[in-house]
């Protein structure tokens, strides 16, 4: 039986893993922190559960290829699926413009807003219904296929293609601009800040989400990853928590072992990295075994950002049934980070659906507010200053209870400041470049990455993860963690075992 380390309990560890034993290997999963998830994760803080993951996850949709898989590995076997009437509403002006799951009903209500706008709204929506024939691949990488199954997979693609090529020509901002209305252009320009981000962005979430196929699991994003490791776990699979890999022990073009923080040391046949791409190649690999399209990406933040989260966790003396489960509304120079630019909007998430989240009478509130390239160098800075760090979180916290008094005035006196997560947060705990939660965002002047996580000059070491494809997250977590054991079992000349 050949032997596998697991480097990452993450979803796209937990997900390698599963497939690892499904397929006869002997696995252990070595994970940095006391629990397994990664960033699919949530933590209790006040008598209250702050979700820090999932806002809709692709898969959700019964029968799809997607859906299987995550049923296969334990995370959405027999779970209940929410499925919230919109994806987001925005407030301009006194108008809210809401995203709706029923296209017929986003159409309506924005035409209702905006008459003179009805060329862009039906082809708008016309673009986003050619997409619900779409389904995430989730068979074989396209670089294991026969020519008959590449013939197979172009063809399903024929009516996903054209949107995505359409979108992917022209900027967030760019497809906003081409609605009349001030509402509708705020609407979607909220999607992603200004820049040259690909309208990608705005077409394939509304695409899933309207077809039914990215909803919210029931008890939220870490219930989700702790089914995973008890699906892991009950196929034989072990794991090794508080276990943070420092070192790489390379003979040849073989990786022999490695060493933990912790004194551990672990040898195997084969390795997978299922964890930060930057950690595996420049301090596990020491940049020995560099590779150009992961340095260009890196080199380049402008043409492929990275971003991560402040991540604000709010309680309420009081339920929010009447309010949209997300909603993004206007605020008066809310100083988010000293010395930048003040936001104009927040984005705000509550789980009044989830009721074992709050207290009786209680809703806990999320808010999510985006990272990029200049404030993730100025938390690196800040966390260096302890005592300014956690000032500087406690500041942000009350920034946002403010502001949502003025958006709220009845919650005045009813709030109160649950947690503060920072960039540095998810570094910490995740090992996360720049604490980044996503792989790199979709430009206009980008090329997106597809790889196969082989490294060159190793031959049984694999790279496993969100990083690999487009658009990262945790179905390409899930599915890369799948396609690892998939390759290995090639590599060994063994069928490979799905189900």
């Amino acid at each position: 039986m050949k032997k596998i380390i697991i480097i990452g309990g993450g979803i796209a560890g937990l997900s390698a893993g599963i497939f690892a034993q499904k397929n006869g290997f002997d696995s252990t999963i070595v994970e940095k922190h006391h629990t397994l998830g990664g960033e699919c994760t949530g933590w209790d803080r006040q008598g209250y559960h702050i979700d820090g993951c999932i806002h809709w996850l692709v898969g959700t949709k019964k029968g799809t290829p997607i859906y299987n898989m995550w049923t296969t590995v334990g995370a959405l076997d027999g779970v209940e699926i929410h499925h919230p009437e919109s994806f987001m509403a925005v407030e301009h002006v006194g108008i809210t413009v809401n995203f709706y799951r029923q296209l017929n009903q986003l159409k309506s209500s924005w035409l209702e807003i905006s008459p003179e706008d009805i060329e862009q709204i039906e082809e708008f929506c016309s673009d986003i219904k050619q997409l619900h024939s779409f389904s995430i691949p989730s068979g074989k990488p396209i670089n294991m296929m026969n020519i008959f199954e590449k013939i197979k997979y172009i063809f399903s693609m024929k009516n996903v293609s054209p949107i995505m090529h359409k979108y992917g020509k022209i900027s967030v901002k760019e497809l906003s601009m081409k609605f009349k209305h001030p509402a509708l252009r705020k609407a979607i320009a909220s999607f992603m800040p200004e820049g040259d981000y690909s309208a990608i962005s705005v077409i394939f979430p509304l695409g899933t989400f309207t077809s039914g196929q990215s909803s919210i699991p029931k008890g939220g994003s870490k219930a989700l990853a702790k089914r995973m490791v008890m699906r892991y776990i009950s196929l034989g699979g072990t794991v090794e928590t508080s276990c943070e890999v420092v070192e790489a022990n390379i003979k040849g073009n073989k990786l022999k072992g490695i060493k933990c923080k912790s004194g551990k040391s672990f040898e195997a046949d084969y390795f997978i990295a299922a964890c930060d791409a930057k950690v595996l190649y420049e301090k596990l690999l020491k940049g020995r075994y560099p590779d150009q399209e992961f340095e260009k990406r890196y080199n380049n933040p402008d043409i492929y950002p990275l971003a991560s989260n402040i991540y604000i966790g709010i309680g309420y003396d009081g339920e929010m049934h009447d309010i949209p489960r997300t909603l993004k509304f206007p605020v008066k120079s809310v100083d988010i980070i000293q010395n930048q630019k003040p936001i104009e909007y927040l984005q705000m998430t509550h789980y009044g659906y989830e009721p074992s989240f709050a207290p009786k009478g209680h809703s806990v509130i999320t808010f999510a507010i985006n990272q990029f390239k200049s404030e993730l160098d100025m938390w690196e800075v800040l966390i260096k200053d302890k005592e300014a760090y956690a000032k500087e979180k406690e500041r942000i916290g009350e920034e946002v209870i403010n502001a949502m008094e003025i958006r709220f005035p009845y919650m005045k006196g009813k709030l109160k400041l649950l947690d503060v997560a920072t960039p540095q947060t998810y570094a910490r705990y995740c090992n996360s470049y720049c604490g980044a939660f996503m792989g790199f965002w979709p430009t206009i002047s980008g090329k997106s990455l597809v790889h196969t996580g082989y490294i060159k000059g190793l031959n049984n070491i694999v790279l496993s993860g969100q990083w690999l494809q487009p658009p990262g997250g945790l179905p390409t977590s899930l599915i890369t963690g799948k396609d690892t054991i998939m390759r290995l079992c090639k590599k060994i000349k063994q069928p490979f075992i799905s189900v």
